[in-house]
């Protein structure tokens, strides 16, 4: 599909030395850029992605944790 957008001329000319210095097409680009932008507003992904991060939290455990953080707080130091 063929679209026509307008951007401010310094991420134009920042584009276009990415493109050069990679050897990508403008298209590449811009997909590559409108993909990576919604993969990281998709809350789902972003969620499988920590998950990948933290495979195995134990809930029990986190919240005991989350305890401990409360009783420091509460204390005078």
């Amino acid at each position: 599909m063929k679209v026509a957008i307008s951007m401010p001329d310094d991420v134009f000319m920042a584009g276009e030395a990415m493109v050069e210095a990679r050897g990508w097409t403008r298209s590449r680009l811009y997909t590559e850029a409108l993909r990576q932008y919604l993969r990281h507003q998709d809350p789902a992904d972003l969620t499988s992605r920590l998950n990948q991060v933290h495979p195995a939290a134990d809930d029990a455990k986190l919240l005991r944790e989350q305890g401990n953080r409360a009783a420091l707080k509460a204390s005078d130091w």
